[in-house]
C-alpha cells in the first residue's frame, strides 16, 4: 500500500513533488534575471550613471503592488572589473602588436631527448631583506637568478640531442593576486614593487626565456595555476601565448586545469603546483584524467612543486613523483618559522625510450 501524506491525505510522492515545486517556486532563470535586470531601467540607469550593470550587486525593484529585493548573480567587484579589462586590453594590444617569428624549420631525430626546464616558485614581488633574513631577494634579483638559472641548465644539457623543450609556467610566478599586496586568499605579503610593475617584469621574464629556449629546440609551454596568484598567473600566461601565437616553434597549454599532462616518446608527465591533490593521489588521478595516454606509456611522472624544497622522490604504482626547488629564499615569516631550504632552479633531460635519464640543478 503506498504511504499517504497525513495532513493533505495525499499520496507521499505527489506531495513531495509539490513541496518541491514550492521550494523552486522564487528561483529565478538566468533568463528572468536578464528581464528583472531591464525592469524599472536598472540597466540603462547604471549605464547612464557609468556604471557596469555587472557592479550592481542588488537592489529593489517595486511597483504599486510588491517590492522584490533581488541580488544580482553576475556581481563582480569593481576590482574584478578592472583586471578583466586590464587582461582583455593587454591580449587585444599583444596580438594587433606580436612580433612575427620566423619559423625555424629543424630535422627530427630518432635518438632525441625532451628537456624540461622548470623554475619553480619565483614569486617576482616577493621582498626579502638581508637585515632580517641573511639574503636579500626583490624582483630584479628574481630575474637575474631565474636568467642564470636557465642558461646554467641549458649548458649542463650540453652533450644530449635536445629535439624538444617543456618549458613549465605559473607555479606562483607572481608573488601576490590583489592591489592590497594579497595572494589570491587575501594573505598578506611583504613585497617589493606595485603589482603591474611585478606583472611586466613577469612577462618580460617569460618573453626573455623562450625567445632564448626557441634557438635551441621547439617549446611546449605548459602553465600550473598557483595559489599566490591564480587570476593573475592565468592571465599572464594568456598574454604570453597571444605574444608568441604567430610563431610556428612554440605551443602553449593555458588553461585553468590544476593538473596537465604531455606525452613524449613512452613517457607521459604530469605536472600541479602542488597546494591542490594529495601526493599520494597524483598516480590515480593521471590513471583516470590521461587515461588515453595512461596504456601508451610505459614512463609516468608527476613534477609538482608549492613547498620550495626538494622531497624525496616517490615511487607511486604506475608513476613516479617529484617536488621541486625554488630559487626564492625564505621572507621573513618563513625564516623566522625555520622554513629555509637551499635555493635552486631544475631541469629534466627524458630519452624517447627509457623516460627520465638525467637530472640537472643550478643552485645559487
Amino acid at each position: 500500500m503506498k504511504k499517504r501524506d497525513k495532513r493533505t491525505n495525499k499520496p507521499a510522492h505527489e506531495r513531495a513533488e509539490e513541496s518541491s515545486k514550492s521550494s523552486r517556486r522564487y528561483r529565478l532563470r538566468e533568463d528572468e534575471v536578464k528581464v528583472l535586470e531591464q525592469f524599472r531601467r536598472i540597466k540603462d540607469e547604471a549605464e547612464a550613471a557609468g556604471l557596469d550593470v555587472d557592479s550592481v550587486k542588488s537592489g529593489w525593484i517595486k511597483s504599486d503592488d510588491a517590492s522584490l529585493y533581488f541580488k544580482n548573480p553576475n556581481y563582480k567587484t569593481p576590482e574584478q572589473i578592472g583586471i578583466e579589462k586590464m587582461r582583455d586590453e593587454l591580449l587585444e594590444e599583444f596580438r594587433d602588436y606580436a612580433p612575427k617569428y620566423p619559423t625555424i624549420k629543424r630535422k627530427k631525430s630518432k635518438d632525441g631527448h625532451l628537456l624540461i626546464i622548470d623554475p619553480a616558485d619565483i614569486h617576482i614581488g616577493k621582498l626579502c631583506t638581508a637585515y632580517e633574513t641573511g639574503i636579500e631577494y626583490n624582483q630584479n634579483i628574481a630575474v637575474k637568478r631565474v636568467l642564470e638559472g636557465v642558461e646554467g641548465l641549458l649548458d649542463k644539457s650540453n652533450g644530449f640531442n635536445i629535439d624538444k623543450i617543456m618549458f613549465i609556467g605559473g607555479n606562483d610566478i607572481l608573488h601576490t593576486d590583489t592591489p592590497r599586496r594579497t595572494t589570491t586568499s587575501n594573505t598578506p605579503q611583504d613585497t617589493d614593487g606595485m603589482w603591474y610593475d611585478n606583472f611586466l617584469t613577469a612577462k618580460k621574464l617569460y618573453i626573455d626565456i623562450l625567445e632564448r629556449l626557441m634557438q635551441v629546440a621547439d617549446v611546449e609551454f605548459i602553465f600550473n595555476p598557483s595559489n599566490h596568484d591564480y587570476q593573475s598567473g592565468f592571465f599572464l600566461a594568456q598574454t604570453i601565448e597571444a605574444h608568441f601565437h604567430t610563431s610556428n616553434n612554440i605551443t602553449f597549454d593555458c588553461s585553468i586545469a590544476h593538473r596537465k599532462y604531455s606525452i613524449y616518446g613512452n613517457s607521459l608527465i604530469g605536472t600541479t603546483h602542488g597546494d591542490g591533490a594529495r601526493q599520494k593521489d597524483l598516480a590515480q588521478l593521471m590513471s583516470v584524467e590521461a587515461r588515453h595516454l595512461w596504456a601508451d606509456a610505459e614512463h609516468r611522472y608527476f613534477y609538482t612543486h608549492h613547498v620550495h624544497h626538494k622531497m624525496v622522490t616517490k615511487d607511486l604504482i604506475g608513476c613516479t613523483i617529484e617536488t621541486l626547488r625554488s630559487p626564492s629564499p625564505a621572507d621573513s615569516w618563513h625564516h623566522r618559522n625555520g622554513y629555509i631550504s637551499k635555493e635552486a632552479v631544475e631541469a629534466f633531460i627524458h630519452s624517447k625510450e627509457f623516460g627520465q635519464v638525467a637530472r640537472l640543478t643550478h643552485f645559487y
